[in-house]
């Protein structure tokens, strides 16, 4: 998954592994400059619904409007099982909502 969002690091800023045919829940993306991966993520709080736009490579055209939320806590697990819980905010925060939307089936 890193080797595919790494050659598309012009247009992609994170990526689900069910997007690349991989049904396992994993999500990879740009956190601040550094690729993250994420196993198993859950969200499990949400704060400050506002409403954007964005776009996708599984979607043709232009971009599309959609609610997300200005900061969330996850929850995952590392690649060595270890339970982790932090808060996103702003950018950071809609990539992985973005992509936790594609693992449960969800396009813009």
């Amino acid at each position: 998954m890193l080797d595919t969002l790494t050659a598309h690091k012009d247009t992609c800023v994170g990526m689900a592994a069910n997007m690349i045919g991989v049904l396992k829940r994993i999500i990879v993306f740009d956190d601040h400059g550094s690729y993250m991966t994420v196993f198993h993520p859950e969200m499990i709080k949400k704060s400050g619904a506002y409403e954007t736009e964005e776009g996708c490579l599984s979607l043709l055209g232009g971009p599309r409007k959609c609610r997300r939320y200005q900061s969330i806590k996850v929850k995952w697990q590392t690649a060595d099982f270890q339970v982790r819980i932090k808060t996103f905010t702003g950018w950071t925060a809609q990539i992985i909502q973005h992509e936790v939307d594609h693992l449960d089936g969800i396009l813009l």
